[in-house]
């Protein structure tokens, strides 16, 4: 096998125009020797005809492939050339860069290959001060199971109140965690503060990397900085569990305070991993006059379907 891809499809009206189509996706994909030109210009052109064939709209990629390391414009950026023969090639092609990021474009990888003190020794100073202030304070963090999964959501459905962020259904979330610790592939890690849930974290495990998937708090007992707790023994899980690298799962778009991510990106940022930029999501435009549209029309339904979701959660937190 030299190349995979999970395609996922999925209905896509455009109820103004009384159209229904479809659109296809290809999340974290495809997987090639991206440098591999011959490769890449098969996997790519059997894509171009499989949504063709699929009468889809657009097929959206976002491979994990990075451009660079570091934050644009530091001593510690590096930018990697040939991806962007890579991106040139790509937009060569007909393809867009997609304004509608289904996953982060940008992350922080830490190595886990080291010894557990020397990943301790390499973060920022405030980030060790804070983790021994949280295990000073009775920060406790255990280990959690599916009986928890009540108290993940409920955890979760408040920082997202808090955090003015939409999230989905209780239902998916139950579904979709259990399906994943039933199948030894996530981890339930919760801080504690007197028998009191005040933070966790939700980790998925594959192929040797632990993302640090779903984080959630309690505004209660947060001067106690259980956060930072639960962060390295989420480190140190991931590490005991063979684990060589940990993904932070989000960085800024764009490195400075006007990015709404800036505030998560500077507590991620004390852990002291390296700052990945990825290529980010690409759509190939199989019916361009209706992808116009749909990339115009979608986004206004969205956002009238966020504000409503919105308010639900509100009212059922309150």
């Amino acid at each position: 096998i030299l190349a995979a891809a999970l395609l996922l499809e999925r209905a896509a009206g455009l109820p103004i125009i009384g159209v229904k189509a479809k659109i296809l996706y290809v999340p974290r994909g495809p997987l090639l020797d991206w440098r591999n030109v011959e490769l890449r210009l098969k996997v790519i052109d059997d894509l171009e005809q499989y949504t063709r064939q699929r009468k889809a709209i657009f097929l959206k990629i976002d491979p994990d492939l990075p451009v660079g390391f570091g934050i644009p414009g530091t001593e510690k950026a590096a930018d990697d050339p040939s991806t962007q023969d890579l991106i040139d090639s790509i937009s060569s092609g007909g393809w867009k860069f997609s304004h509608d990021q289904v996953q982060f474009k940008n992350s922080i990888w830490l190595d886990l290959q080291m010894p557990e003190q020397q990943i301790l020794a390499n973060m920022k100073q405030k980030t060790r001060y804070n983790i021994r202030l949280a295990e000073r304070k009775g920060i406790l963090v255990r280990q959690g199971s599916s009986m928890d999964l009540d108290i993940l959501y409920n955890l979760y459905r408040e920082t997202a109140v808090r955090d003015n962020f939409i999230i989905r259904s209780k239902e998916y979330y139950i579904e979709t965690w259990k399906t994943m610790l039933d199948n030894h592939k996530a981890v339930f890690l919760i801080a504690e503060y007197e028998n009191e849930p005040v933070g966790a974290i939700i980790l998925f495990l594959f192929s040797r990397v632990a993302w640090y998937f779903y984080g959630m708090s309690s505004p209660d007992h947060r001067e106690k900085m259980p956060n930072h707790l639960l962060q390295w023994e989420a480190i140190r899980t991931a590490k005991s569990l063979g684990c060589n690298r940990y993904d932070f799962w989000g960085a800024p778009d764009v490195f400075d305070e006007s990015d709404s991510m800036w505030g998560v990106f500077r507590f991620k940022d004390g852990f002291n991993g390296k700052i990945v930029r990825t290529i980010g999501a690409w759509d190939f435009p199989a019916r361009p006059l209706m992808y116009s549209m749909f990339t115009k029309v979608i986004p206004a339904i969205m956002s009238i379907m966020r504000g409503l979701r919105k308010s639900y959660l509100q009212r059922e937190t309150s």
